[in-house]
């Protein structure tokens, strides 16, 4: 394998809906080292996403194509497909990207969608997990990174980091200290998942 085609088979597509703190964090790990990847794009459904800006200003491409100017999911992920293709884009990584994705995309990106979520799944997917555990009472919380399939936070697990609830915990202290974790399991995670793919 020359360098080039090396560097073409860590080619990154990074979807967000927000702040994009999760896209940061990748684009440090690449910075230091950590992750011997390139981010191709960055494409977000939100003009107004602040992480945009972050992408924006580490001289990423990026792209904003909203769900709104089209008919139907399965539309608007084709769209976002033929995007990623575009850029060469060999694993996608879902970074707060506020849609779920219909088989019209899972199909075109089988077993390379990676997706962080704040809890140790399967416990609590969907909205609002750091409620859910203390709703549950549990000891424990924590991050995983998940291949995306097509039913909801249910995909093969890649990697989980633990974090304690505390006493007097809300969901916005709980949260806080999950991001911490997520931002240095992101990383390590997509890392693993481009290295089985080299292999």
């Amino acid at each position: 394998m020359t360098d080039r085609t090396a560097r073409r088979s860590r080619r990154l597509g990074v979807l967000i809906s927000g702040r994009g703190s999760n896209l940061q964090a990748i684009i440090d790990a690449i910075a230091d080292g950590r992750l011997n990847a390139t981010i191709a794009i960055v494409i977000s459904n939100r003009a107004d996403a602040p992480g945009l800006e972050r992408a924006r200003a580490a001289g990423i491409p990026t792209q904003v194509i909203d769900h709104r100017s089209f008919k139907s999911r399965e539309d608007y992920d084709r769209a976002l497909v033929a995007e990623l293709r575009a850029h060469s884009v060999v694993v996608v990584c879902l970074a707060g990207f506020m849609r779920l994705l219909s088989p019209v995309f899972v199909e075109a990106y089988p077993d390379r969608i990676l997706n962080i979520h704040p809890s140790l799944l399967p416990d609590f997917p969907g909205l609002h997990p750091q409620q859910q555990a203390l709703d549950a009472g549990v000891a424990l919380s924590g991050a995983t990174v998940h291949i995306v399939n097509e039913d909801l936070d249910a995909g093969p697990i890649v990697l989980q980091r633990t974090v304690p609830v505390l006493p007097g915990d809300t969901a916005e202290t709980l949260a806080a200290r999950i991001l911490v974790e997520e931002h240095k399991l992101y990383p390590e995670a997509i890392q693993r998942t481009l290295d089985e793919i080299a292999d």
